[in-house]
């Protein structure tokens, strides 16, 4: 059984997450919560605010109440786990914590969301300090934002909303996207190795800035050839294929070969996309699929020749009736 936290990060930035109003942000911006990457701090440096955390902190409260942030999903989707990180707050981290989420279309107002209806998806549960705290969540609704609120005040320095994209492809409807892409609602399902960096990094939003930002395998040893399987948006006919050595300049793949399932990989027959092609470093490679990728495919079999990196893969087509 996969762990939540395997699953795409729904909320974060780099995904187009965005903290869109708080309760209050006194001592450390909102925005903080949504960051890629682990929390850092530096000790003894102080500001006009205080000592900078990397994180959302809000001012002592001397009145009834408790402190909250709005957090709009940058992927619509089920969630499956919520990690509230506390990291570096040890002395003014809140003591409990609760997280609700909902679903409202369109462009929500703050003023909106907050009369939304809201479910609670991890009840009022305790803190600590300086800690990764780790919810799984029940339920298979789809979800467009989440109410992080915390009692009665503090620091929070990271909130990941871990779970599967269902965004709404409506918009798409006779145009042609990228099917694989994690904002139309791809997954990467099952993958040989991750050990450098997760598989789910190449059906990112946007460009890979660094090589920790796609996908990269440990060195194989054993004469054979690593690979992943994208789960599409939806059954789809695919006709481009972009793959993105981009960053991996000394551990780029030979060779790429493509293959995709209309069905589940091993229960469906296996359609040619790409033959095995060669494969440059540090370079964008966009290849026209053949004539096999006339076929509907709901998942794509990517094998790499015979290990290293992909910064990201992208496979364009569209959607069937």
């Amino acid at each position: 059984m996969t762990r939540f936290t395997e699953l795409p990060d729904l909320a974060l930035r780099t995904h187009g997450g965005a903290v869109v109003a708080a309760s209050d942000e006194s001592f450390a911006e909102k925005e903080s919560l949504i960051r890629p990457g682990r929390p850092g701090f530096r000790a003894g440096t102080f500001g006009p605010k205080g000592q900078v955390y990397d994180g959302w902190e809000t001012r002592r409260r001397r009145a009834p109440g408790h402190d909250w942030a709005l957090v709009r999903l940058g992927v619509p989707g089920v969630i499956r786990g919520v990690v509230v990180d506390t990291a570096w707050f040890t002395g003014n981290y809140p003591p409990h914590a609760r997280v609700e989420a909902a679903c409202v279309e369109g462009h929500p107002s703050p003023e909106e969301l907050l009369a939304a209806d809201w479910a609670e998806i991890v009840p009022r549960s305790e803190l600590k300090g300086d800690a990764e705290h780790l919810f799984p969540v029940a339920g298979g609704e789809r979800r467009t934002h989440v109410r992080l609120s915390i009692f009665p005040d503090g620091g929070v320095a990271r909130l990941r909303v871990h779970g599967e994209p269902r965004p709404d492809l409506t918009p798409y409807d006779g145009l042609g996207l990228d099917l694989a892409a994690l904002a139309s609602g791809g997954l990467v399902t099952a993958c040989s190795d991750g050990f450098y960096s997760a598989p789910h990094n190449v059906i990112a939003p946007g460009l890979a800035r660094h090589q920790a930002e796609g996908w990269e395998t440990a060195r194989r040893r054993d004469g054979g050839n690593d690979w992943l399987v994208i789960r599409l948006a939806g059954r789809g006919v695919l006709r481009l294929a972009e793959i993105d050595t981009t960053n991996l300049i000394f551990n780029a793949p030979a060779a790429v070969t493509l293959t995709g399932f209309d069905g589940e990989p091993g229960a469906a027959a296996p359609v040619e996309l790409l033959p095995r092609t060669r494969l440059q470093p540090d370079t964008p490679h966009r290849f026209r699929l053949g004539a096999a990728a006339g076929v509907p495919v709901t998942h794509v079999r990517v094998d790499i020749h015979p290990d290293g990196g992909l910064a990201r893969v992208r496979l364009h087509g569209h959607l069937t009736p």
